[in-house]
């Protein structure tokens, strides 16, 4: 059951000019259920990508990186849940292209204008005759505003689709952004079967394009672990059709480029969220945010190990106030000159731990009033610095355990 989590209202979820939809039922691994999705292109539409660092990337992780490094104008998304496509070696890769050639031909555009994500289990073979069969069927569906049937497409262990809008204004130009995503356990991207659509009708130029696909990831994607495994499949995807006709938005640093990223991070931070409630299992959604940091970067490194430590998320799970645990966390995130009498900790409204210990004002009554509502806040002090990251998890059930035995069955 997800954490305060919703499935998303198709009228809440904004068109994106340029932009098209199409889903059908393949019955890639089971029948009657929504398993495969096109998304149509208009022409002049720009596609930014980040993908997973595991060195088992899956195919379609290969070729969406080929397609992207053709340099030709991509005009089509295509995406299978079901199956992952990944471990399969070459076999994979043209099973992967295959699928493009298909999607193509029914579009009428190039094979390297299109660009697979699948999701699913791995190691198994990409079933494409099904895939092919149902082409003509999502084509037939394609239509704009198709985002709720589009979120349902893609899942797999997922309980709630997870879809997001925004609305912003840019030089007089009402900017739509609606993103779409998909994942519940192998998650801890570092850019699991995690995949991620945003789309804008924001005109932007490829360069920043890029860049704010970076940034998205690290600031939404990038802060979230379920379980700390990383796929082999994630993919965050990033399109602008151009179609609101804003003046290009060409550079990073401009009042323009802090518009738009402000609406597509937000977006993905609440996928990304939408993601971790819906963990599997998951019964807590823990906001882990780590503050004077002397970096960003060891900020970030103390939140992880933080949200990855089984001890911690079964101390959330059960409630029970162990929360040494934290600490131990932290003294083995690596951060060789960190001085452990500076440290302070709390949970909610209380403080757990100052100057390094235990306060003197804390009661293990207060621990097991504060661990055990839904959702929990967790705010760590390092004592070293001004900065600051937050990363999301939530904690580690019996459950987890039963949907990931049984996942293939």
């Amino acid at each position: 059951m997800a954490v305060n989590l919703e499935p998303p209202r198709a009228q809440d979820l904004l068109p994106v000019a340029g932009l098209r939809l199409g889903t059908a039922r393949a019955g890639i691994r089971k029948p009657n259920r929504r398993d495969l999705l096109i998304a149509a292109l208009d022409e002049g539409t720009r596609v930014a990508g980040v993908f997973t660092r595991n060195r088992f990337r899956a195919a379609p992780v290969l070729v969406c990186e080929e397609h992207l490094a053709a340099g030709l104008p991509i005009r089509a998304i295509v995406v299978n849940t079901g199956v992952a496509n990944a471990g399969t070696g070459e076999a994979g890769i043209a099973s992967a292209k295959t699928v493009c050639a298909a999607t193509a031909g029914a579009l009428g555009v190039g094979t390297a204008q299109v660009l697979p994500l699948s999701t699913g289990v791995i190691m198994e073979p990409l079933p494409v005759e099904r895939i092919e069969r149902a082409i003509p069927e999502c084509v037939a569906d394609l239509a704009a505003g198709r985002w709720a049937e589009a979120a349902e497409a893609i899942m797999t262990t997922d309980t709630v689709p997870k879809a997001v809008s925004r609305r912003v204004v840019i030089d007089g130009r009402a900017i739509a952004v609606t993103g779409i995503a998909k994942g519940a356990g192998m998650i801890q991207p570092n850019m699991a079967t995690m995949l991620a659509i945003v789309a804008t009708d924001a005109a932007v130029g490829p360069d920043a394009l890029q860049y704010l696909a970076r940034r998205v990831a690290n600031r939404s994607f990038n802060a979230i672990t379920i379980d700390g495994d990383t796929s082999t499949n994630d993919t965050l995807l990033v399109v602008s059709t151009g179609r609101a006709g804003n003046p290009e938005i060409v550079g990073e640093g401009t009042a323009e480029f802090a518009k738009l990223s402000g609406a597509v991070v937000e977006v993905a931070q609440l996928l990304a969220q939408a993601i971790v409630r819906d963990g599997e299992g998951a019964t807590k959604f823990i906001t882990i945010t780590v503050d004077e940091g002397a970096s960003r970067e060891e900020c970030f490194r103390v939140a992880k190990a933080i949200a990855h430590s089984p001890l911690v998320k079964t101390a959330f799970f059960a409630s029970d106030p162990n929360l040494g645990r934290i600490l131990a966390a932290v003294g083995n995130a690596g951060i060789a000159d960190l001085d452990p009498a500076r440290v302070g900790l709390q949970l909610g409204d209380v403080v757990v731990v100052e100057g390094g210990s235990r306060a003197v004002s804390y009661t293990e009554a207060q621990g097991q009033r504060v661990m055990k509502p839904a959702e929990i806040a967790v705010r760590l002090t390092l004592g070293r610095g001004d900065e600051t990251a937050t990363v999301w998890t939530c904690d580690l059930s019996y459950d987890y355990v039963k949907i990931n035995a049984d996942y293939r069955s």
